[in-house]
């Protein structure tokens, strides 16, 4: 592999035929750019497809109530059952599997500070939300446990809500001033919001969160949550609990079982396997599409060796008479061939990566933020699968004229010329 013979026999070939060695490597470093670019934007929507799901919890269900369609011990289609904070309690304690489970009950409100006053939703949590939902707290803090046992009056405001309250270049100074919601005095201890800005989270933006039973006191809920979420534990999947929350809360609520509707839900997990399922079927195809490219190249390197081979049959005649072994006439063909083909795959390889890398500056620098496509990138491991790639198929490219070259008759050769 390192003698030096063979490297001026590889550089002499190169130097006397540049044009077909060049052509020869640009089949090889198309291929191999072609890879390396379609994974790289495969990796762009897989990004942004990702981010949609933002920092909350993949192992999560969302459950809430809607109008039955059966009727069920005495009671008439239509009915809407009525969640609770009792419901939340018993399921944390009877449902196994259970690690976060956090309610939400909406209301609309008018929020107010000094002069400024906006309509804004006011929701009541507790505060494994944040949890699950994966918030960014960019000010002080999120409701805590505390604040739920105490009931205290206190609120955290959406980034959006600070700004209009108390001015764009002083929203970081909210914290610890009062506001006024619905009529009743809060103090604000936090700013939240989404880490990623999506059009489905720009209410979370222009939200306001005060401790659930904050709300059920001062605004007369009654203890009634509109929906909840439920994480799973580590060691469990969420559809392994969905079956036994929704059986209990038709058992407590009175809904037929066999009622498609009366409690209805969103399993989250279900639809992030989807997805994750969907792009690496996407990975795989474009790994195939790039090494269906790449192998094209190889092909060309292969019969270029032949051709090499051919041109070669008296000089290997010659060193086989010399007492040259197979061996050593197929680790001179392979060398070359694995040569043009690193060099040319390098090529392509640095090449690929270079645009990636270009695309993803000029869309971070120049703030430009397309729905379907984010942070493009090429991973180590695809990089070192590519180079990996390489030198198998030289490998491949060049045992098959190498083995041609070990049966040449060293007598027939130097009688043919």
């Amino acid at each position: 592999m390192f003698d030096r013979d063979t490297w001026q026999e590889i550089l002499a070939t190169i130097r006397k035929h540049k044009l077909r060695t060049a052509l020869t490597a640009l089949g090889v470093f198309w291929g191999i750019f072609m890879l390396i670019f379609m994974l790289g934007m495969g990796e762009g929507l897989r990004n942004a497809v990702f981010r949609d799901f933002g920092s909350r919890a993949k192992n999560v269900m969302y459950v809430w109530s809607s109008p039955t369609s059966k009727p069920y011990r005495g009671f008439q289609p239509g009915r809407v059952p009525r969640l609770n904070l009792d419901d939340i309690t018993y399921l944390d304690e009877n449902v196994d599997g259970i690690d976060y489970i956090a309610p939400r009950t909406t209301i609309s409100g008018s929020i107010s500070y000094n002069e400024n006053v906006e309509s804004y939703n006011i929701r009541g949590e507790l505060s494994d939300m944040i949890t699950v939902e994966g918030y960014k707290v960019y000010k002080g803090r999120y409701i805590q446990p505390s604040d739920i046992e105490e009931s205290r009056k206190v609120i955290v405001i959406g980034k959006r809500v600070a700004e209009v309250l108390f001015g764009k270049g002083e929203w970081d100074k909210a914290i610890g001033k009062y506001i006024t919601a619905n009529g009743v005095e809060f103090q604000v201890v936090g700013i939240f919001g989404p880490e990623f800005l999506k059009p489905w989270t720009q209410e979370d933006l222009e939200a306001t969160v005060i401790p659930l039973t904050t709300m059920h006191r001062a605004f007369g809920t009654g203890g009634q949550i509109h929906y909840f979420a439920v994480s799973a534990l580590p060691q469990y999947k969420v559809s392994d609990i969905e079956n036994d929350v929704k059986s209990i809360l038709q058992q407590r609520h009175s809904v037929s079982p066999q009622d498609p509707r009366g409690i209805g839900g969103f399993n989250l997990e279900k639809e992030f396997d989807k997805i994750t399922g969907l792009f690496n079927s996407i990975s795989v195809f474009l790994w195939i599409v790039g090494i269906g490219t790449l192998i094209a190249g190889v092909i060309g390197v292969s019969n270029i060796m032949m051709i090499v081979v051919k041109e070669r049959t008296k000089e290997i005649g010659i060193r086989k008479a010399l007492g040259a072994t197979p061996g050593v006439i197929i680790r001179s063909i392979l060398t070359e061939s694995i040569v043009i083909t690193l060099i040319s795959g390098y090529l392509g390889l640095l090449a690929g990566t270079l645009l990636i890398g270009s695309i993803d500056y000029i869309m971070e620098y120049n703030e430009i933020n397309v729905q379907m496509f984010y942070n493009p990138e090429v991973s180590l491991q695809v990089g070192i699968g590519a180079l990996l790639i390489l030198i198998i198929s030289g490998t491949i490219a060049g045992f098959i004229p190498g083995m041609m070259a070990a049966k040449v008759n060293p007598v027939l050769a130097l009688k043919d010329e």
